[in-house]
Order: structure tokens, then C-alpha cells, then sequence
């Protein structure tokens, strides 16, 4: 084989080498509600990078006009799992107001998804428009009650070109928790006929006191750009401005609201469930995991309180540590907390679960709700590998005839003989001197493997080391947890670390210090090779 064809050969068994990645062609959008007269962007985003055409941007011609595309081209380095991307990034401006969807587009075979968007008419001009560089503050809504979420948006308008070294003071209000909802937006609008670049910046306020509340003004610095006789651009002197001062009027907790319930004033709230396996029906000892999802519009996720715990006879629970999170959307914040728990049938039958409500204030329609979940029946059967007893008013088996005394003697001398036979039989078939049999672990061996496993925090490993250890106990593990609190507690957060997943935080300390708690002579005494006795005896 010549060596041009040896090259190919490997590089196409290198490329059906490469893991393989279905081509897909997604579309996105910078925000799905502006006014009218405002620029935004559209994102196509693909990872064939075998395509090395355009886009098809015809069908966007009859609600939008193109004002600019930009194509980067991203490629995987050896580190990264995955291929390459290309993207566009493309400005769009629409013609018209009301719902307007972007239809899906097309890249050879590949097809997006359409999107659509809400352009609103355009409100009151914002009064300096004169001015090369201005500020306009809006407050949404202008009065809310406390605790509640309102949104701040801080809109710079430039009719000059600006350098990058433009910067908003820091936004402090007094009594007031405040949270900027992700970076700043730039896109452009047409006031008056005079195109305007615009740096749109959002927070989130959550007044702490009732009554008026004043948010001061922020300060926007920034170097615009000048020419001179030539045509050349230089930098002009330092622009700086402020924006109004605006009053929010906070109003107090509502009287109807419940006093013994958490005060959750949300735009929406909602609260859901999944279970694994979902399914109503198992056995003792079986594990369902129970995940619960509170989401509410307005409110981050710090404000959000515990949900009920699940305290039911029969059934033990093993609650995950909670997941809390935020996500940005149009309206604001968007709070989220998820928590997780294991739960464990100890007794057969019919468990209810309780309903779950949870009550909140609806600041869109200024009242209040009640969201729940209903409540759940768990049917619980016996595990298989435990023998059924007799079922109710079943009769009751007659109790064995009694053996009589020289029968039972008969019986115990033919097996006495019967083994003594069989010994013989055996020794006959072995040499004199039989090698001796390696003998197994030792109570102290044992108990030092479980003291290695709890000290290294693994909750598996402890199990298994513990079972092995309390196999060669004279009693069982259930009947010495019974009898010493210490070490019932401690198998229980070890059953705890198994059934959920904050096995990785637990400590093994504590269940070492119970077993230790048990006296020594209710232990099994060592055996083997530690009963020898002295050699030289006194």
C-alpha cells in the first residue's frame, strides 16, 4: 500500500473513531418582550461543522428587518467532549407590534425552532431625549407590599458612539435587599428618527419596611467618541449623568393573611412532586425517593420556607440535603427549592400520606391562594422473603402427637452411631497428620475491620464490616440496638447515609463510639489462635 493511501486509510478510521453528535440547529433569543422600535438578537447555534453555508434568512423579511450578522466560529480543543459550534448572531428590528413569531429557519438539512415574541407599543419618550447621553429609570410595579419584588430597569440611551469604558454607580437602597438580574443588554432604538445605542441594566428589589421608600439616583460615566476635521476619531470629554429619584410606596402584610404561615408574596407559585419508582405500590424495607419542587415567580429561593416533614408511623424518612436555585426571566426572579427524601416501609398495610398546602399571596391579582398537593395512599406488602403468618380467624393447627421417651432415645443413638461410622469411614481415606485448615477471621480481627471502615466515613463498607462483625455475636444486631440507645441511633444514620445521598457527609465516628458502648463480656470471646494457653504455666 503506497504511503498517500496508508494516510487516508488512517484519517477516515480516525474520524469513524470520533464519538458521533446529531446535528441540530438551535435558535435563541436575547428577550421575548421589548418595545416597539427596538432592536434584538437572534442566535442560531450548530455543532455540524461540516456546514459551511448561511443561514436562509428570507422568511424573517416579512415581520423584521435585518440590520446586521455576525458568524463565530468555536473549535473543540483535545480537552473538550464534544465538537465544534458555529454561530450567528443576528440583529433584528420589527416592523410592526403585537405577537410576532419568528419562523423556523433553514441550514441545508438542518431546520430551527420558531420563537415567539411580544413587542409592546412604545411608552412615553423619556423627556432629556435631547441629550447625547441620558438615563431613564422605570419602577415596576410603582407600589408593592413588603417583601415583595420590584423591578428597577435602568435604560442608558447614547447618540454618540461611546468607548467600553462605560460604568453605573453601584445601586444602594436604604431597607431594601437588592439583586441585579444578570449582565446589561445593549440593542438599539429609534427615537424621534434618531437611532440610539442603548445599555439596559435590571434589579431586583425587595423592600424589608412598609411606608415611602426612596430609591437615589445612579451615576452612568462613559468616554464618548469624537472626529475631527479629518475624520478621525479621538476621545471627547468625560460624559457623565444621573438618573431621577423615584419614590416606592411599600405597603404592609395584609390583615387576612394567615399570622401562623411564612408571608410568600409571588407573582405565581406552584408546587409539584415525582417519586421513583412511581408507583403507590411496595415492600417493607423497600426504598421510594419522594421529590418535592416549590417554585414561586418573585421570589428567590432563600425566601422560600422548609416544606412539611413526612412523619408517619411505619415509615421512616431519610430527608437529602435541599436544592435552592434562581433563574432570570422577564418578570424578574424566579426562586426554585427542591428537596429529596428516602422513604422506607418498616410495616405492612395502608400508609397515607397527608396533603400539602402551602399558602401564598398573589401580588398579580391581589389576593390570597392556597396551592396543594393531594394526599397519597401507600400500599405496603410484606417483603418476599418473609413467610406469610396465618391469616385472621384461620383455624389453628393441631398441635404434633408427643413422642414418647425410648423413642426419642432410639433416634439419638442411631444418629450418634451413624456419625461415628461415617467419621471412621472418612479417617480411613486420610493421612495421619491432616494439614491444618486455614481458619477464618476472628471476632477481633472483625471488630478492627469495622473499626477501620466507620473511621474512614464509607458508609458501604461499614455495612458490610458491621454484618460480618455481628454474625459471630451471641445475639443479634436488631436485639443490641434494641437494648443500647447509643448504637440505635447510630444505625439509623448509617441506614440514613445508605438511602439517600448524603452518604458523602457522614461520619462513622459515632457508630464506632456505640459499639464501643456495649460491655465486653456480652460480646463473642476471641477464638483460634488468641485461646492458646501459656506455655509456661505458673
Amino acid at each position: 500500500m503506497t504511503r498517500p493511501c496508508a494516510l487516508v486509510l488512517c484519517a477516515l478510521l480516525a474520524w469513524l473513531a470520533l464519538p458521533t453528535y446529531a446535528a441540530v440547529l438551535l435558535a435563541s433569543v436575547d428577550r421575548t418582550r421589548l418595545n416597539e422600535g427596538e432592536t434584538f438578537q437572534l442566535t442560531l447555534e450548530t455543532n455540524d461543522v461540516t456546514q459551511f453555508g448561511k443561514p436562509d434568512l428570507s422568511p424573517l423579511a416579512t415581520d423584521f428587518e435585518v440590520h446586521d450578522t455576525r458568524q463565530i466560529n468555536h473549535l473543540a480543543t483535545l480537552a473538550e467532549d464534544g465538537p465544534g459550534t458555529t454561530r450567528w448572531v443576528i440583529t433584528l428590528l420589527p416592523r410592526s407590534r403585537g405577537t410576532l413569531t419568528l419562523p423556523a429557519l433553514t441550514l441545508g438539512e438542518l431546520h430551527s425552532q420558531p420563537i415567539v415574541v411580544q413587542v409592546l407599543q412604545a411608552g412615553s419618550e423619556p423627556h432629556d431625549n435631547l441629550a447625547p447621553v441620558f438615563i431613564d429609570s422605570r419602577l415596576e410595579p410603582s407600589s408593592a407590599y413588603v417583601q415583595a419584588q420590584v423591578v428597577l430597569t435602568l435604560r442608558v440611551y447614547h447618540s454618540v458612539a461611546l468607548y467600553d469604558d462605560g460604568s453605573l454607580s453601584p445601586l444602594r437602597v436604604d431597607d431594601a435587599r437588592v439583586e441585579q438580574l444578570g449582565p446589561a443588554r445593549t440593542y438599539e432604538k429609534l427615537i424621534n428618527g434618531v437611532r440610539h445605542g442603548v445599555i439596559e441594566t435590571r434589579y431586583a428589589l425587595y423592600p424589608q419596611r412598609s411606608g415611602d421608600m426612596l430609591i437615589p439616583p445612579v451615576v452612568f460615566t462613559a468616554t464618548p467618541a469624537q472626529t475631527d476635521a479629518t475624520g478621525s476619531p479621538h476621545p471627547g470629554a468625560l460624559a457623565r449623568v444621573a438618573s431621577a429619584q423615584l419614590t416606592l410606596n411599600v405597603r404592609p402584610r395584609p390583615a387576612l393573611y394567615p399570622a401562623d404561615q411564612p408571608w410568600l408574596p409571588a407573582r405565581s407559585l406552584s408546587l409539584s412532586e415525582t417519586w421513583n419508582p412511581d408507583s403507590d405500590q411496595a415492600q417493607v424495607g423497600d426504598s421510594l425517593t419522594r421529590t418535592l419542587t416549590l417554585k414561586a415567580e418573585g421570589l428567590t429561593s432563600g425566601q422560600l420556607p422548609p416544606l412539611p416533614v413526612t412523619e408517619i408511623t411505619g415509615l421512616r424518612h431519610y430527608p437529602d440535603r435541599p436544592q435552592l436555585g434562581n433563574q432570570y426571566s422577564e418578570r424578574g426572579v424566579v426562586g426554585s427549592r427542591t428537596e429529596r427524601e428516602a422513604l422506607v416501609p418498616s410495616q405492612a398495610g395502608n400508609l397515607e400520606l397527608p396533603a400539602l398546602e402551602v399558602v401564598w399571596w398573589n401580588t398579580f391579582e391581589d389576593h390570597l391562594e392556597h396551592t396543594r398537593l393531594p394526599a397519597r395512599t401507600l400500599h405496603v406488602a410484606e417483603a418476599a422473603n418473609v413467610p406469610p403468618g396465618p391469616a385472621p380467624g384461620a383455624p389453628a393447627v393441631a398441635n404434633p402427637p408427643r413422642l414418647w421417651p425410648w423413642q426419642v432415645a432410639t433416634g439419638i443413638s442411631l444418629a450418634l452411631a451413624a456419625l461415628g461410622f461415617t467419621l471412621w469411614w472418612r479417617a480411613r481415606t486420610r493421612p495421619a497428620v491432616a494439614k491444618a485448615a486455614p481458619a477464618g477471621p476472628t471476632p477481633r480481627e472483625l471488630l478492627e475491620e469495622l473499626k477501620r471502615a466507620c473511621l474512614t466515613n464509607e458508609p458501604q463498607t461499614t455495612r458490610q464490616a458491621l454484618d460480618a462483625w455481628a454474625r459471630q455475636q451471641p445475639e443479634t444486631l436488631a436485639d443490641m440496638a434494641a437494648r443500647y440507645a447509643p448504637l440505635s441511633e447510630a444505625l439509623d444514620k448509617l441506614n440514613g447515609a445508605l438511602y439517600s445521598e448524603a452518604g458523602r457527609y457522614w461520619q462513622g465516628a459515632e457508630l464506632w463510639r456505640a459499639i464501643g458502648t456495649i460491655p465486653a463480656s456480652e460480646r463473642a470471646s476471641p477464638r483460634g489462635g488468641d485461646s492458646l494457653p501459656p506455655l509456661y504455666p505458673q
